[in-house]
């Protein structure tokens, strides 16, 4: 692609989280999200396969029902409160709308079906994108109108998430659907807590970015997309293998590692709000997706792959890519629990 163009529709991607960041007003933040969408589908098709294509006419598709279903929202609330303030969502039926909106914006169950589909279609950097940058501008609104939102809606998102995100994951081979899965049980953790406790959203969104864009440069550097590829990296560079199963179980939430904190401190509010039966759920569900990243282990570092791989052994080239933000964010994926006394103190 032009570098220019590149440019363009980076600081498109960039000017549209922005603006819904700093809006107060619906069509602008509305706007933002829009300007997002329309960045990031030449991205997507970039590489004018018909998988690329096909994931970007879905989520296009996805995206513009999406946004038409927050506009009519909005629409309807200005029209019964006489108000387009985003902190002014009274009416039921506009927030009821605009949570279901927001939902299939960013692939929370059960209106997740866009998005094992779509991320299996681009490549790992654009895969990267769409996990962790898109996600950015809908959680702005979420978080802003939380409060506003029925408990229980919010409730049965994050719970049938975590379950969906677990469960859909088991019988992936390729990896970016895997992701995909994690994904969508990431979101869950995020959405359960957002009404008692949006720091603790941020936070575990924070964790979530820097944990998803480690695997994602990692399985860019190691050029793997299927688990049976997996089994043969070690040859090639057996630090970075032992990293990424690291840099799994991190995802999965396993202690002394970063991606255990956001999970410690969001049961931990769950059980101060005297919801012992929603944390001690979404604790077993959290054991389901850890299913699928101990497997992505086991055929990384446990397993030789045998003489009639199907997959092609990668050449021990040089490769061109930069590794110091893979560096960076595997390094923060493995080593920042540490600091949790201070985030409790900066949260709470």
């Amino acid at each position: 692609m032009n570098p220019y163009v590149l440019a363009v529709l980076l600081s498109s991607l960039g000017l549209g989280t922005t603006l819904t960041f700093a809006s107060s007003h619906w069509l602008l933040a509305w706007m933002g999200l829009e300007i997002n969408t329309l960045a990031i589908a030449p991205l997507m098709a970039q590489h004018h396969h018909p998988r690329a294509v096909e994931a970007t006419t879905k989520y296009f598709l996805t995206q513009a029902t999406a946004a038409a279903m927050i506009l009519f929202a909005s629409t309807t609330n200005a029209w019964m409160t006489g108000e387009w303030s985003i902190n002014n969502l009274s009416n039921p039926l506009a927030s009821t709308m605009f949570t279901a909106a927001l939902a299939l914006k960013i692939g929370l169950a059960p209106v997740h079906f866009w998005m094992p589909e779509v991320l299996q279609g681009l490549d790992l950097l654009t895969g990267l994108i769409l996990s962790t940058w898109q996600k950015l501008a809908p959680f702005a609104l979420i978080i802003q109108t939380a409060q506003s939102i029925d408990p229980l809606l919010l409730t049965l998102l994050g719970v049938t998430s975590t379950l969906v995100g677990g469960w859909g994951g088991l019988n992936q081979t390729q990896l970016r659907k895997i992701l995909a899965y994690s994904s969508i049980a990431h979101m869950g953790w995020m959405i359960i807590v957002i009404q008692y406790a949006p720091q603790l959203t941020l936070l575990a969104l924070g964790t979530y970015i820097v944990m998803t864009s480690a695997t994602f440069m990692t399985l860019k550097m190691s050029m793997t997309t299927k688990i049976n590829t997996l089994a043969t990296t070690w040859s090639k560079s057996p630090v970075l293998t032992s990293t990424t199963a690291l840099v799994l179980l991190s995802l999965g939430g396993l202690p002394p590692l970063t991606g255990f904190m956001p999970k410690w401190m969001i049961l931990q509010e769950l059980t101060k709000q005297d919801l012992p039966i929603i944390a001690t759920t979404m604790a077993l569900t959290a054991l389901i997706s850890l299913y699928f990243y101990l497997r992505l282990c086991y055929a990384m570092t446990l397993t030789i792959s045998p003489n009639t791989t199907n997959s092609i052994t990668p050449w021990r080239t040089k490769t061109t890519q930069t590794t110091l933000p893979l560096a960076l964010f595997i390094t923060a994926t493995l080593g920042l629990l540490p600091v949790t006394p201070t985030i409790m103190m900066l949260t709470t």
